[in-house]
């Protein structure tokens, strides 16, 4: 197996653990009797992890171990822990597993890249498609489940004849309810299966030495000095924005896989996740005509699309749920959010600010964007949820999507009316 391939299944692997157990998680929680603070703690175990890496984790790991080496070992032990939450039903040790796994799991998604960059001839052109990899495991994390949330009684008694028929009845016959929820513990034994087939993968990659600080270097302090760049008006308003677009984004995962198996919406439990990661597969075909997007659109307006396209995607939500086909094919409008914003927030931190602090300036977003936002918004969402909705029949669960649909066009007018960065050759960080 080449190098590029080897780097390209490392991707594969690497997200399709993670895509295998966040889409339901929001909906798999509620059904083991967690209360809504207890759903929040568990669901924050993934941005309190993505918050201490930005700080310690990833420059620990980087400089003190062969990046393969405390790959395996991470995704052994953090496969392990992942693998334990199909098999319990409290709450501390379900939550203390949880914590093991993202303790050791995030560090992971930059060590990953660690390694491509390290063993790749031409960065520049290469990392795109080994990345891509990534994308594509997630979207693959989805498809195993249209086999195993399956009503198995109903496809038996339905007495399918030949391979055409039988396979009719399985993808037509999800299960729903009660048993969707209970049968959800496969997507952590699926998760934790990937874990430990990447854990041993992991040895077979290129030899990754250590990082060793230069002498004098200040890394340890860089997040201090990310921090400083917030008094540019420009910087402070994009990390305000990317606050609010990582909080919608992340009520988009909270409710959506729920929203799509209610009674309303009637999608078959074994066809949620392969329907939102319809946004994935929209997310590659977007990152193809990004470059020409930024040069027609610029930075400003292309960022701004991205955003409302949330805006799109939960007004249809909240109003037109009976259109089953309609909120299918909304999903496409994920990628398009995920590329206009994400994506090209991290071009513009690369190609912006001076190479001496262009590495502290994405971690200043990248907190934002796997951290705090994902913080507020499962600590909210479960209690929206639970305690607004459940308790109180009175309040539609449609209406809660006007909370995120309503962030996004505040975000996206804060963008268009304040954010005016200088000529790229005038800025001066450390003015």
């Amino acid at each position: 197996m080449s190098v590029r391939l080897k780097l390209f299944v490392m991707m594969v692997l690497e997200f399709f653990i993670w895509g295998a157990w966040l889409p339901l998680i929001f909906g798999y929680l509620p059904s083991l009797g967690f209360s809504s603070t207890e759903q929040s703690l568990i669901l924050n175990a993934f941005p309190i992890a993505a918050i201490v890496g930005m700080f310690f984790s990833n420059q620990f790991a980087d400089r003190n171990f062969a990046a393969e080496k405390f790959l395996a070992f991470s995704h052994l032990i953090g496969g392990l822990a992942i693998l334990g939450c199909a098999f319990t039903r409290e709450f501390w040790p379900f939550f203390l597993l949880m914590l093991v796994h993202c303790l050791l799991y995030v560090p992971t998604i930059s060590i990953t890249n660690s390694i491509a960059f390290a063993n790749m001839k031409d960065a520049q052109n290469e990392f795109g498609i080994v990345r891509m990899g990534g994308t594509i495991g997630w979207i693959l994390a989805a498809w195993p489940f249209t086999f195993i949330l399956v009503d198995w009684d109903k496809v038996n008694a339905a007495n399918a004849q030949g391979f055409v028929a039988w396979l009719g009845a399985v993808l037509g016959n999800g299960l729903t309810g009660d048993a969707l929820k209970d049968a959800t513990k496969w997507t952590y034994i699926v998760s934790g299966a990937a874990s430990v087939i990447l854990a041993l993968f992991s040895l077979g990659l290129p030899h990754t030495p250590p990082k060793k600080p230069e002498a004098g270097s200040q890394d340890n302090l860089a997040w201090l000095e990310a921090l400083k760049l917030l008094k540019h008006p420009f910087v402070l308003v994009l990390w305000v924005v990317t606050f609010i677009d990582a909080f919608v984004h992340n009520c988009y995962f909270n409710w959506t896989g729920a929203f799509l198996g209610s009674e309303k919406v009637g999608i078959p439990g074994n066809w949620i996740m392969p329907v939102m990661s319809i946004g994935q597969v929209a997310e590659i075909l977007t990152m193809v005509i990004l470059g020409v997007t930024l040069k027609k659109l610029g930075w400003k307006a292309t960022m701004v699309v991205g955003i409302l396209g949330h805006a799109i995607r939960f007004a249809t939500y909240a109003y037109l749920p009976e259109y089953k086909g309609l909120i299918i094919l909304v999903q496409v409008v994920h990628g398009i959010c995920y590329a206009f914003f994400f994506a090209t927030v991290y071009i513009f931190v690369d190609e912006f600010f001076p190479k001496d602090i262009r590495s502290s300036a994405q971690g200043l977003f990248n907190v934002m964007i796997l951290g705090v936002g994902a913080l507020v918004a499962n600590s909210v969402c479960p209690y929206l949820i639970q305690e607004v909705f459940t308790k109180n029949k009175a309040t539609d669960f449609q209406s809660l999507f006007l909370v995120p649909c309503a962030a996004s066009v505040v975000a996206a007018i804060l963008l268009a009316l304040f954010f005016n960065p200088p000529a790229k050759e005038s800025f001066n960080p450390h003015s």
